[in-house]
């Protein structure tokens, strides 16, 4: 769904990771015409790459304003029209003063960039950078629908 989304809309799409480590690149790539519309993404594990590459501003990387960067950071970086970004702490150990399974997830299209925070409760990592994939996805797929959803009226 988000690759038609994608196609009829004519924009393309870049992601910028550090919890999940490369899952949500890796999901969309998989996509039959991934060609078509996917830039790229950047897995940015550590602190000092987010700071550096995706121009995140100096302090604690697990928070609305790094994941904000992250996804304007990539955006730029590989000059998509949409930006996924997400951090997070996936465990067993919290980060940044935030508990194991805090997640947030950014969205950047050049207008306006949106931030939510979600807390998935469990205890394996796994689990938790599967969650964070899943809601990605599902934060960028309502954001392609809603602009279809704006062009059909």
């Amino acid at each position: 769904m988000i690759a038609s989304l994608l196609d009829s809309a004519g924009l393309n799409v870049a992601v910028a990771e550090s919890l999940t480590g490369g899952m949500v690149a890796s999901a969309l790539a998989e996509a039959p015409g991934s060609s078509n519309w996917f830039r790229g993404g950047v897995v940015a594990y550590a602190s000092d790459v987010k700071h550096e590459l995706l121009t995140v501003p100096p302090g604690p990387v697990v928070n609305a304003q790094a994941a904000a960067a992250m996804a304007d950071g990539v955006r730029r970086l590989l000059r998509a029209d949409v930006a996924v970004a997400l951090t997070g702490a996936a465990g067993p150990d919290g980060q940044d003063g935030q508990p194991p399974g805090t997640v947030f997830l950014a969205l950047s299209d050049g207008v306006e960039t949106h931030v939510e925070h979600r807390y998935i409760d469990c205890d394996d990592p796994a689990e938790v950078c599967a969650e964070a994939v899943a809601e990605a996805l599902r934060l960028l797929h309502r954001h392609l629908h809603a602009g279809a959803a704006a062009r059909r009226s």
